[in-house]
């Protein structure tokens, strides 16, 4: 059983490199954090100080890192005190950012194709997935990204050809393209070139379009509204397919401390109680998920 490693998580004064406002309450963080940049893998997730009048943290998965160079992005919506206060922060200013924090998806060599399942704020932890993905030699993958707000990018047209895609869907991720990661979006808000419907019903397009052999190479990682996550684990029990997914709790601590964020899990010994901040938040669907 996985074990939180209190040693990898970090406590920096981090500075703030860049903050972009994208619209419909969406904002693009990105912090100088050296440690947690070197030691963060997809599916981590750092606890934040949003202001210096603000006691409490707030948990805000990672998008993308540069261990580089020790940057850190954050992709976040404002939703409550917290991140309107967080919005508010400018370039040069500084916040304690505790991480990287969390168990993370994990990658299996008998499984190279990957379907990416992202709705709303769930698209940051599968945008720093598609980045691992692609430096892995004979991989593939596609993202399948939803929302019913804007999208905290400009889509624009795939060159990526990707079997069973309804007539028309065609609108894609920049950045994901950019990287040669296939990407589909779809939302039931009419945007243009979007599947119109949810990310379930277009993933199971493309699980249809794929021939037998192909399918038992695929794994299925997802994040986003729980409502969702419930449905890509019923996709996934549906194809007998293996599903990693990242919950979402309200958190104090972030650490495992204070035990606020259980959720009831199946496991070989029968339901455990286990904490989505340190325990997760990526867990086996059918455990959380058991259908």
């Amino acid at each position: 059983m996985h074990r939180p490693q209190r040693g990898s998580i970090f406590l920096e004064d981090s500075e703030i490199l860049d903050h972009q406002d994208l619209g419909a309450g969406q904002h693009l963080l990105r912090m100088l954090a050296p440690k947690c940049a070197a030691a963060a893998k997809p599916g981590m997730f750092v606890h934040l100080q949003c202001d210096p009048c603000l006691p409490l943290r707030r948990p805000l998965s990672l998008m993308r890192v540069a261990a580089e160079v020790g940057w850190v992005e954050l992709l976040y919506k404002v939703v409550g005190e917290g991140t309107r206060l967080l919005s508010r922060r400018g370039r040069g200013e500084r916040l304690s950012l505790l991480g990287p924090i969390g168990r993370p998806f994990e990658l299996h060599a008998d499984r190279p194709r990957a379907l990416l399942v992202g709705g709303g704020i769930g698209i940051p932890p599968m945008v720093f997935l598609a980045d691992q993905i692609r430096r892995h030699e004979g991989w593939k993958a596609l993202a399948v990204l939803g929302s019913e707000i804007p999208f905290p990018f400009k889509a624009r047209p795939s060159q990526i050809v990707i079997p069973g895609m309804p007539e028309g869907t065609i609108a894609a991720m920049p950045l994901l393209e950019d990287w040669g990661i296939a990407s589909r979006l779809a939302s039931l808000r009419g945007y243009a070139g979007c599947f119109e419907g949810y990310v379930t019903e277009l993933a199971r397009r493309w699980l249809d379009a794929l021939a037998p052999e192909q399918r038992t190479e695929v794994e299925i990682f997802a994040c986003g509204p729980h409502p969702m996550l419930e449905a890509v684990a019923g996709l996934a029990r549906d194809y007998g397919l293996p599903c990693q997914v990242s919950m979402e709790e309200f958190m104090a601590c972030g650490v495992g401390g204070c035990a606020g964020c259980t959720i009831e899990v199946t496991t070989p010994d029968g339901p455990a109680m286990q904490r989505v901040c340190v325990d997760g938040p990526v867990f086996e669907a059918a455990g959380v998920f058991p259908g």
